[in-house]
């Protein structure tokens, strides 16, 4: 596997940076991977790195490339993040989504998929609305139904393109169960296909192993169960009726 930074041209005429992991040989598919409000730091460069290890040709766009070109912040303070997160929009992050895509589509991967985490969670969501994707997964991604910093995807899951699974954490306090059912709710009611996954004993954050709040035995749960999603997907079978 290598690893390099490429440079995407937006069509928005901004130029955003993205981590890319290339598997050795002919990779099974495409992956964007979604961060967290922490920016493309050591962990994401890491989650990338693991998924081209399985053989997907992972793209890590910088998604505050408009306000901080190559951002990265620790986990101990999210102040910094928070203030990146409050300047991006959703106009800005499907023209990021799009270039991502594009980036994959011009490599020759015809099969694309997207994972994100916390805020990249719902990027995740974002990305499986506004582009074909095969399959899309959000782990606690918050924002998906209304919150502080936006009004949620809620109305627009109805415009999702792709099959979607969805982790939560049953003890985390930034997502309470009330937001959680209504996404799932409103995926029910547009008749979705989607997989919800809730570890009762996880908080917040649980898949990341450098903040306080990773949870090993959920991680090691969600792991293989992204990587079946996606080889499900990727393999072709065919799609339940709404997906």
């Amino acid at each position: 596997m290598n690893t390099e930074y490429v440079n995407l041209s937006v069509d928005d005429g901004t130029s955003m940076r993205a981590y890319v992991a290339r598997p050795d040989g002919k990779p099974k598919a495409g992956l964007i991977v979604f961060q967290e409000i922490f920016g493309i730091n050591s962990h994401i460069r890491d989650v990338t790195e693991r998924f081209g290890r399985q053989g997907l040709l992972a793209i890590a766009p910088e998604l505050f490339h408009r306000t901080a070109p190559g951002f990265e912040s620790g986990y101990t303070d999210m102040g910094p993040g928070f203030e990146q997160m409050k300047q991006i929009t959703d106009n800005g992050l499907e023209a990021d989504i799009r270039a991502a895509f594009q980036w994959l589509k011009d490599a020759g991967e015809s099969r694309i998929c997207s994972t994100g985490y916390c805020m990249g969670g719902r990027v995740s969501t974002l990305a499986a609305i506004t582009v074909p994707l095969t399959c899309a997964v959000s782990y606690y991604g918050g924002g998906i139904a209304p919150s502080q910093f936006n009004p949620g995807l809620l109305g627009r899951l109805k415009d999702l393109q792709a099959p979607m699974l969805l982790f939560w954490g049953g003890q985390d306090q930034h997502i309470p169960p009330e937001s959680v059912a209504t996404v799932i709710s409103a995926l029910r009611a547009a008749k979705k296909t989607y997989s919800n996954v809730e570890f009762s004993f996880a908080d917040h954050g649980f898949f990341c192993d450098q903040r306080a709040s990773y949870n090993g035995q959920a991680a090691a749960l969600a792991w293989p169960l992204t990587l079946a999603f996606f080889d499900t997907y990727i393999a072709g079978q065919s799609k339940p009726a709404g997906a």
